[in-house]
């Protein structure tokens, strides 16, 4: 019974769960039950996923309503493992999240925390399964107003101002968005993705379509903060709850490039996308600008959460480099580091939040020695370092790897070399890191600093594990990316 309706309930629960947390009158009980239902939704992901690899792509049709008439959920392997990953990622910070948010947010907050949280995690997971155009924007509105309420509770004034320039530019993408949907309504008459996709080809020509098109692609490259429409995410990173950072970077972004997937290959198709527009050199050029752009920039951040910020802006480049190769090869690659990433940053920013917990800080020239005052959750963090430059036995290896690959496949060596170039800018922004936490004495008169709690430490090595294990057994990450890329590719994900 429960088998039939999982993409329903995938939904519904954390939905019908997120006011419940304002009910509950104690902070501890809203973080259980918060908690409780992340590892219900998790659950579900995996069964989806499951179902996906066994028996293919599968629709559900909401309260009856046959398609394109009623609101339909489709499911396949793009976005069983999109959902997996966002799923996976509530469920890993939550338990982290009791010991950050009683430090980080004021107690009279801590029930609407816990109840936006499972709204945002509501929209990104109903962005990602729903087929329905019209409902990927309502969706995108639940998660996109539920992130500016959690980035603005963090204790720092700037995190209001950063929450506030967020909402500027993500009003500003969600418009877009919507202009660029209704305009493919006005010309096929129909909201249905499958249905779009199959009446679009017949008036692809027209000038409205052509500007849907345009208006849709950059909202979703400024909500995925592809290089330069990146401006609203070093501060909403770096000013966010530790908890509330590491949840959206692991996140929010890649939910964004699914969407693009799904529109670009799926609904527009390839042959508009890449022949009639010329995608493929806009995303090139802007990818590679950005992986540079922003590892340069991180190398001068003082403080290690906005160099982080800058870091992320540079890895989503590595995503939409794979896209702008138009091949199943950069595709999976595109598909394996959103997995990949997902991980190395997730654990990043859970080491940084275990830092402030301790010190209260998370600038570079707080953190002298303080590999020897908290050496499990600095050793963490050198691990998932070593992932973003892509040293072997780690996640950020094998996303390279497949990268590079498939840049030589297509014959653009020179490329090839360019994202060599630029793990060795990795290497100097991580090394910043590591060598005031290692090689930096402790300052005289330096407060005494202990280890993380447990509660912070498990969450953060669960990760760290993965980041290891999918960087020594590829099998089933590099399955499923390839069996999503070669959906998309086809035609029908």
């Amino acid at each position: 019974m429960i088998a039939a309706h999982l993409p329903a309930l995938q939904i519904a629960i954390p939905l019908i769960a997120a006011p419940i947390c304002l009910l509950l009158r104690r902070e501890s009980l809203a973080w259980a039950w918060a908690t409780f239902i992340s590892w219900v939704v998790f659950a579900l992901a995996w069964m989806m996923l499951e179902k996906t690899l066994t028996g293919g792509a599968f629709n559900y049709e909401l309260g009856g309503w046959e398609a394109p008439w009623g609101i339909e959920y489709q499911v396949d392997a793009v976005n069983a493992f999109i959902l997996l990953i966002v799923a996976a990622i509530g469920a890993i910070v939550m338990p982290y999240a009791r010991a950050s948010v009683n430090r980080e947010i004021p107690e009279h907050k801590r029930g609407l925390f816990y109840t936006a949280y499972l709204l945002c995690l509501t929209g990104l997971l109903g962005i990602t399964i729903t087929g329905d155009a019209f409902n990927v924007f309502v969706f995108l509105e639940v998660s996109s107003l539920s992130s500016y309420a959690l980035i603005a509770m963090g204790r720092d004034p700037k995190a209001l101002t950063a929450a506030f320039q967020y909402l500027i530019m993500g009003t500003i993408g969600a418009t877009f968005i919507l202009i660029g949907i209704g305009l493919m309504y006005q010309m096929t008459g129909t909201l249905n993705m499958a249905d779009l996709a199959k009446r679009l080809p017949a008036v692809e020509d027209s000038r409205p379509v052509l500007a849907a098109f345009a208006f849709f692609i950059v909202g979703v490259c400024l909500k995925l903060a592809l290089f330069p429409l990146h401006l609203w995410l070093p501060n909403a990173y770096a000013y966010a709850p530790s908890v509330v950072t590491a949840f959206l970077a692991a996140t929010a972004t890649k939910v964004s490039v699914y969407v693009l997937y799904r529109f670009v290959f799926t609904i527009f198709g390839q042959s508009f996308s890449f022949d009639v527009i010329p995608l493929e050199s806009i995303l090139l050029v802007l990818s590679l600008a950005g992986i540079f752009a922003a590892s340069t920039v991180a190398i001068f951040q003082t403080n290690v959460k906005r160099l982080l910020a800058y870091s992320s802006v540079a890895q989503i480049g590595y995503i939409m480099l794979g896209v702008a190769l138009v091949t199943v090869a950069g595709l999976t690659a595109s598909i394996l580091h959103i997995f990949n990433h997902a991980i190395m940053k997730g654990a990043l920013f859970l080491c940084m939040g275990a830092v402030y917990y301790q010190i209260g800080s998370v600038k570079i020239e707080d953190m002298n020695g303080i590999g020897k005052k908290m050496p499990f959750t600095m050793f963490a963090f050198v691990i998932a370092g070593l992932g973003l430059i892509g040293v072997p036995l780690t996640v950020g290896f094998i996303s390279k790897w497949y990268l590079i690959t498939a840049v030589l496949e297509r014959g653009w060596w020179p490329v090839g070399l360019l994202i060599l170039a630029s793990s060795l800018i990795a290497v100097v922004y991580v090394w910043r890191v590591a060598e005031v936490a290692y090689f930096k004495p402790v300052p005289d008169g330096a407060p005494e600093v202990e280890e993380a709690p447990s509660t912070m430490l498990i969450p953060t090595w669960i990760l760290i594990g993965a980041s290891v294990y999918f960087g020594l057994d590829t099998g089933l990450t590099v399955e499923v990316a390839q069996r999503a890329a070669a959906g998309l590719i086809g035609g029908g994900g």
